[in-house]
């Protein structure tokens, strides 16, 4: 039988392997374009699963051990990897649900829910990727239950299974196959498994070889090393930013002697447009209350201290510990809302000015998780909050944290792109309703077409294009249009075959590697070619990628 323990211990073995394989699977990411994120996401996926069950006892039931490590995985998914992975083990915590131990046929149960709602998350399945894997896995499992009550050879059948249909996937998408490579995310889920095998067959929870890229390697902390749990007398660091209200003519240091009240360590930076708050105290939704009345809030962050105190005393010191608290609910003070995901200083100033309440920072290289998603929804002061993912690797991202969100509706508005995004805000009416904003908004997305520009992250051949590492790629609505040694050149064959006759504007948004005169150089170049058309540039500040352009 695999009992509870078994099933943590397979979970911590599991996020191991993964980050030990982190590398390998992001190098199976067909476009060169260097986001990496696949092996990534999964491996912070796993982690969060890992840190949630660490510390579970020997005698905790398995369903009760699936069912926590499901709901951190859930909160902490990164990327539409992230995502299905979380919803694979959320079915195989809910075929697991109410079961002291699993036996075989009990585990195929789960590996088939598994699949089943992997399946169900995602619009259009697509044969020869993670889903495949699972699926496969799960047939496996379920044929040899039959036969055999030993539920440790029938997972080591899943896997088997697994790795298989894993080799299989290049004949079933011509991409895979013609880069000459298997699908990565079903190769992420093969790692995982293999560590939970050599926990349900040997008893051996695989170790970390190395430090993780993506989170602090577990720390040894000794004795002394930090004070006591008793010692902590404030539990909650708060940090917020408030976007001052200009009409208000509030004093800061007022805030300033109702922070020192409520807490310790405080800091109130006030720079005119923004106040930037940090404070450790015991109340920290009072805090954000207090603070919400010199204007609205940009950003929120707790982080309960006496926590990580705890998990430094257990040596663990992934990224995903950090929130392990209910984010705070702020109250409902207007009918619409707006998150949105992006990076970048610039960016960032223009999502504010068109009225977005939150900004995550978020893009390629960096998927935010679903709390991150969440956290921002609730200290969103609105009954409606509109989420702008702004990356088609976030989408799902979004969706999971507004089917988590229970007390506010949650509209996912799915942009796919940063510019997308804008446009989007730019056509929504405060005053009109939210079928009709949501009408406005999905058909200015659809108005869009976004060129980007990036560096290629290793050779590759893609599109009819033979690419080389650290040459400049221009695509067209994620498709290959351009590449070229120079990010001008890129941008401007891409703009070039993107842009038509009928094109009233574009918008170049370029990012911290451009100065602002090679944008301009840029710009002059395509309003010589489109004359008819407005062209301007914007600093986005976005990192990886040179250009973001807006065509519409």
């Amino acid at each position: 039988m695999i009992s509870g323990a078994i099933f943590r211990d397979g979970i911590i073995s599991a996020a191991n392997s993964i980050a030990n394989f982190k590398e390998a699977v992001n190098v199976l990411n067909v476009f060169p374009v260097p986001d990496g994120d696949t092996g990534t996401n999964m491996s912070m996926t796993m982690a969060a699963a890992k840190t949630a069950v660490s510390t579970l006892a020997d005698d905790i039931s398995a369903g009760e051990a699936a069912d926590i490590a499901a709901s951190a995985m859930l909160r902490g998914a990164r990327g539409n990897s992230g995502v299905i992975l979380s919803l694979i083990f959320r079915g195989m915590a809910d075929g697991l649900r109410g079961c002291d131990a699993a036996n075989s046929a009990i585990l195929a149960a789960a590996l088939d829910l598994g699949a089943v709602r992997a399946y169900k998350a995602v619009q259009n399945p697509m044969e020869g990727t993670i889903l495949t894997v699972i699926k496969e896995a799960a047939a496996a499992a379920r044929e040899h239950s039959r036969e055999d009550t030993d539920p440790a050879e029938t997972f080591e059948y899943a896997y088997r299974a697994a790795t298989e249909a894993l080799q299989k996937t290049p004949d079933m998408l011509h991409i895979l196959k013609k880069a000459r490579v298997v699908d990565a995310g079903g190769q992420g889920l093969c790692y995982i498994f293999l560590g939970m095998l050599s926990v349900i067959t040997g008893g051996t929870v695989i170790e970390l070889s190395e430090p993780d890229s993506a989170e602090p390697a577990p720390v040894a902390v000794f004795a002394g090393d930090v004070p006591g749990e008793a010692e902590i007398k404030y539990a909650y660091c708060t940090e917020f930013i408030v976007k001052r209200d200009a009409s208000s003519a509030k004093n800061v240091d007022d805030l300033r002697k109702f922070l020192a009240s409520a807490g310790d360590c405080v800091v109130a930076v006030d720079d005119g447009d923004i106040i930037k708050i940090h404070v450790h105290t015991n109340a920290p939704g009072e805090v954000i209350t207090q603070g919400q009345a010199y204007g609205e809030l940009l950003t929120v962050k707790i982080e309960n201290m006496r926590q990580q105190h705890r998990h430094a005393a257990w040596g663990v010191g992934d990224a995903a510990e950090k929130k392990t608290e209910e984010p705070v609910r702020v109250a409902p003070e207007k009918k619409f809302g707006f998150v949105s995901v992006a990076a970048g200083e610039g960016f960032d100033n223009l999502f504010a000015e068109l009225g977005a309440d939150h900004m995550v920072s978020g893009g390629q290289t960096m998927n935010p998780s679903t709390e991150d998603i969440l956290t921002a929804v609730y200290a969103t002061p609105a009954e409606t909050v509109f989420v702008l993912p702004n990356n088609k690797n976030i989408v799902l991202a979004a969706i999971q944290a507004a089917r988590l969100a229970d007390d506010r509706q949650i509209v996912i508005v799915e942009s796919t792109t940063v510019p997308q995004g804008v446009a989007a805000m730019l056509a929504f009416d405060e005053d009109a309703s939210q079928q009709t904003n949501i009408d406005a908004m999905n058909e200015a997305i659809r108005r869009v077409t976004t060129v980007s520009v990036t560096y290629a992250a290793r050779d590759s051949a893609v599109g009819g294009f033979n690419i080389k590492k650290g040459q400049c790629m221009g695509l067209e609505d994620g498709k290959m249009a351009a590449v070229e040694d120079d990010p001008n050149d890129a941008a401007y064959r891409a703009v070039r075959r993107a842009a038509k006759r009928s094109t009233e504007m574009i918008t170049v948004y370029y990012g911290d590697s451009v100065t602002e005169e090679k944008a301009q150089q840029l710009v002059e170049r395509i309003s010589e070619k489109f004359d008819d058309a407005e062209v301007l540039a914007v600093f986005g500040g976005q990192p990886v990628y040179h250009y973001l352009i807006s065509i519409e």
